[in-house]
């Protein structure tokens, strides 16, 4: 059991900061979604690191994360938390959502392999995943790890999340582009829309994550 552990965030400063501390993992991470792209990314994962860092280069958010994990059983645990993080961190950030754009979409090429993400800040946790991964393992990483991933942050912050592979053969590169996408749809989602004059994107006038409190 997780110890409660979210710390105060600044949604007006549009930040969120998380510490996790489970019997597996304890997780620290701090996400700027107004942020340049400054990055310091350990989580004892190398592939890992090396895919959140594609987010603070590709979405220009500022990204600190910290995790330590029973990875010499597998990096299953670790992968899942900082994911879940992430999530937290971005549902604090985002807030009620007021004066967003809401919705992103981006197509990133790298090399052979083309993936499509298509993403939805509207509080309706829902992921459509879409890689067809052909190797066990990307260096030590545990190919099925992608998709977790990609669970925990969709539960965790309310995204509505379309990933599909459009082309590709080096698990490398569709992996890699997956999140470069990611990162530029999350980028134009969250970003703040200056015709929306601080409402929110809904016609609802309510943006509310599912299961929330």
């Amino acid at each position: 059991m997780a110890v409660p552990s979210n710390i105060n965030a600044d949604h007006a400063g549009r930040t969120g900061s998380v510490e996790r501390v489970t019997k597996e993992t304890r997780v620290r991470l701090r996400l700027n979604l107004d942020g340049t792209g400054c990055g310091q990314v350990e989580t004892t994962i190398p592939f890992l690191d090396h895919m959140l860092m594609q987010l603070v280069s590709h979405g220009l958010f500022d990204l600190q994360v910290q995790a330590h994990g029973d990875t010499e059983i597998d990096d299953h645990h670790t992968n899942e938390d900082v994911g879940i993080s992430l999530g937290q961190a971005l549902g604090q950030a985002l807030g009620d959502r007021r004066g967003i754009h809401r919705f992103g979409h981006f197509l990133a090429p790298l090399d052979e392999a083309l993936v499509q993400v298509a993403l939805d800040c509207s509080g309706r946790p829902h992921l459509e995943f879409d890689l067809q991964l052909r190797a066990e393992r990307i260096g030590r990483y545990d190919t099925q790890l992608v998709r977790e991933f990609f669970v925990a942050v969709v539960n965790n912050s309310g995204l509505t999340l379309h990933i599909r592979q459009l082309h590709g053969r080096n698990d490398h590169h569709v992996v890699e582009a997956c999140f470069k996408a990611f990162a530029r749809a999350l980028r134009m989602a969250t970003e703040v829309d200056p015709r929306r004059s601080g409402q929110v994107p809904s016609s609802k006038g309510v943006l509310e994550q599912a299961g929330g409190g």
